[in-house]
């Protein structure tokens, strides 16, 4: 039976985007078809508002194995035979409904993007954003969230070793879990998801098929409302102990040779990995949707093709070996089904019960192919005048500075996020475990080798709400920053840009000089974008969230001996600041959350000055002329000490100068900017090499365990460390 466009429109198509479907098929599509195409031509599926500007991101690099786009995950050359397989996605709206089962399955999806090439998931990440603490809502959100991310990742045996998670009222309504995996896998032994091969079989492997998460892309790809609680079922449920066994089976069939390719069901499942293996083959398929193994009688074709029920992955392998594949699956328990078989001409041919149910051109369906491609209007945001009128200088410099700092230590952007990370296990299941010193990003050793992985994910979206293009450029080089201070260097990133309505212009404007700013500091960094996610719609009825492009980037160290911490060592030590303290607290926790100013411009930043400051660091670890490292970012550089402080179990007495005004000086958060301490017996040593990179010798490090700003006695580490520890678990622990 012919769709209508009244059934189009409400699957989220546009009437032109039907007609165009028309067109394709020569004819008017049925039920079935229309809801594939609803799915897959849906901003989560498509990138339709995107695509254009993503295209202009630098794609290319020494270490790329594979492009951008051309496969699940980027894939980077590590060195020594080795290639590390990463990517970044966003799970917001599921979350926001059901949050534990939202972030859960988040998990469980990017883990399965990782090993569907072949590649052995060894940490995972992520980047949260939730409303104010003092709501009980975001407090449940919170609770859920963290708990879904720890069971699945504690579950399934991959230590999630870093993260960063954000307070803000904009979050409210539509809070982002964005979660990011990194494996290991060695050159040459990965698996493409594609499809050749006329009459080689096609296998789902896995979980059974159920109702939930139909729809899940065209949920994601709509704003979020009082009545989304209603669309419950586009939620996914996920098994980390199935996940498991699926991980394993795969890992063990790919070496046999038999395995042509391999996809994971994401989103739009079956619709979605049938479609873009033989569209990148250049082949088709016939599947055969009754022999499909599902958990509720009687599904319909649609609800087959739509559903994205997790742990689950589509297989074609060479026909003849079927039963050395089927053998593999059945050692695992896990199911092991034809459902087709790969065709000569490039439709995708769904029978159900021997009866035609749908037949579309597998180009048509997909990103690249027939999907359309739109380049939204954007105008420059009007809050920008509002932020233009900030004036510095109508802020009073509190007389109390030691009490502003006490209170700026326990704000949930800056205080300590235990009560998290405590509930992820950054050690389970595997040898290649993270090393225990803090620094700036997370050390994963890599099993078999003297290798080591800087992980990390950043972004500071007030910023980019500020100025878009300089907070773009700010998310990629703090990333890169924090690599760097823990002794590796920056290979590439992943990125999950997380925005509102792209057909909101002043949305699309944050959006388009986002992905400017990104893209001039990768190209500055030699960074390349192997990939990541377009999560637009952020947004509720109070508005769009903070534009968030959430940076994920992997350096690489080629020995352990290389990482650097942040901890003081030594009493005795030097402290430098490198960098210049410019003196501005523009967009700072201390401007924002203490004084109470929610428009002001970014602070201070030059790529040149970034880059160089990056290149010296580098050259200081490179050469051991420092003892620790610790980038300047957010509450500024009382907090950075403070921190560097508590990690080493040491005080320090430092004197911020009389150049600038004192709030500016230890709150301020102009970038490019981190404090390093030095052997004394170096000094000369370290200031030559600093080849005209800008110092500050601010003080040294104590051995009593007290903390002193310019001459003034603040007190004790222990108290210091106590409310910088215990101020989030106090907050969630409100009623």
């Amino acid at each position: 039976m012919q769709a209508t466009l009244e059934q189009a429109v409400k699957l989220g198509l546009r009437e032109d985007e039907f007609e165009k479907i028309t067109e394709i098929l020569g004819r008017v599509p049925n039920f079935t078809e229309t809801a594939m195409y609803s799915v897959m031509w849906s901003e989560h599926c498509s990138y339709k508002n995107s695509i254009t500007w993503l295209k202009t991101l630098p794609r290319d690099g020494a270490k790329l194995l594979v492009k951008a786009g051309e496969e699940n995950a980027g894939l980077v050359d590590i060195g020594d035979g080795w290639g590390c397989v990463f990517k970044i996605e966003s799970h917001n709206h599921p979350s926001a409904i059901e949050p534990f089962q939202g972030a859960a399955t988040g998990v469980g999806g990017i883990h399965r993007d990782i090993f569907t090439m072949g590649a052995r998931p060894i940490a995972s990440l992520n980047s949260l954003r939730f409303g104010k603490v003092d709501n009980p809502k975001t407090r449940w959100l919170i609770k859920g969230v963290v708990k879904g991310i720890g069971h699945y990742g504690n579950c399934f045996g991959v230590p999630t070793v870093a993260g960063e998670v954000y307070y803000e009222s904009c979050y409210q309504t539509n809070p982002l879990v964005n979660a990011m995996s990194v494996g290991v896998v060695k050159v040459g032994q990965t698996v493409s998801a594609t499809s050749h091969g006329a009459g080689n079989p096609v296998f789902i492997v896995g979980a059974s098929t159920g109702k939930d998460g139909i729809g899940g892309a065209s949920f994601a790809s709509a704003d979020i409302s009082e009545n989304s609680a209603e669309q419950l079922p586009a939620v996914q449920v996920g098994d980390p102990f199935e996940e498991k066994k699926l991980l394993e089976a795969c890992l063990e069939v790919i070496p046999t040779g038999a395995v042509i390719g391999m996809q994971d069901m994401g989103a739009a499942g079956i619709t979605c990995s049938t479609s873009e293996m033989s569209a990148k083959g250049e082949h088709g398929m016939i599947i055969h949707l009754d022999k499909v193994p599902t958990r509720q009688h009687n599904m319909k074709p649609w609800e087959m093709l739509l559903s994205e029920s997790q742990e689950r992955m589509l297989i074609v392998i060479k026909k003849g070996r079927e039963a050395e594949v089927k053998a593999i699956f059945d050692k695992w328990d896990i199911h092991c089904v034809q459902i087709g078989e790969v065709t000569t001409d490039t439709n995708l041919k769904y029978y159900m019960n021997g009866e035609l149910v749908a037949d579309v051109p597998a180009e048509s369906l997909v990103l690249g192919g027939g999907a359309p491609v739109y380049t939204r209007e954007y105008s420059e945001p009007k809050y920008f005048a509002e932020i233009a009128k900030f004036d510095a200088t109508s802020i009073a410099v509190p007389g109390d500075l030691k009490e502003v700092a006490y209170q700026l230590i326990q704000l949930p952007n800056i205080a300590s996020k235990r009560w998290i990370y405590e509930q992820y296990d950054s050690m389970v299941g595997t040898g290649n475990t993270q090393t225990n010193e803090a620094s700036d990003a997370s050390v994963v050793r890599v099993h078999g080798s003297d290798k080591g992985l800087a992980v990390t994910t950043d972004c500071n979206s007030r910023y980019v709400f500020a100025d878009p293009y300089k907070g773009g450029m700010i998310a990629v080089c703090e990333a890169a920053r924090n690599i760097v201070c823990s002794g590796a260097q920056p290979v590439a990133i992943t990125n999950c840009l997380n925005f509102g309505n792209p057909y909101n212009p002043e949305v699309y404007y944050q959006f388009v000089h986002a992905i400017k700013g990104m893209g001039d500091a990768c190209r500055k960094l030699d960074t390349p974008v192997t990939g990541g996610n377009v999560s637009f719609y952020n947004q509720s009825e109070d508005g769009p969230v903070y534009p968030t492009p959430t940076i994920g980037m992997v350096g690489v160290m080629d020995s352990l001996s290389q990482k650097m911490s942040l901890g003081f060592k030594h009493a005795g030590d030097t402290i430098y600041m490198l960098g210049v303290n410019h003196g501005d607290i523009n967009c700072s926790e201390y401007l924002h959350h203490i004084c109470g100013v929610t428009h002001s411009p970014a602070p201070h930043f030059e790529l040149e000055e970034e880059f160089n400051l990056q290149q010296t660091v580098s050259r200081l670890i490179s050469e051991k002329l420092i003892r620790s490292a610790h980038d300047i970012s957010e509450g500024g550089l009382f907090a950075c000490l403070l921190e560097s402080s508590m990690a080493g179990g040491l005080g320090f007495s430092v004197n911020t100068g009389n150049d600038i005004r004192k709030d500016a000086a230890l709150f301020g958060e102009g970038q490019s900017r981190v404090v390093v301490s030095v052997n004394p017996d170096l000094h000369a040593l370290f200031e030559a090499e600093l080849k005209g990179t800008p110092f500050t010798k601010l003080g040294h490090v104590t051995a009593g365990k007290e903390i002193v700003i310019d001459n003034d006695n603040w007190g004790y580490l222990a108290d210091w460390q106590k409310a910088y520890d215990t101020s989030l678990e106090r907050m969630l622990a409100a009623q």
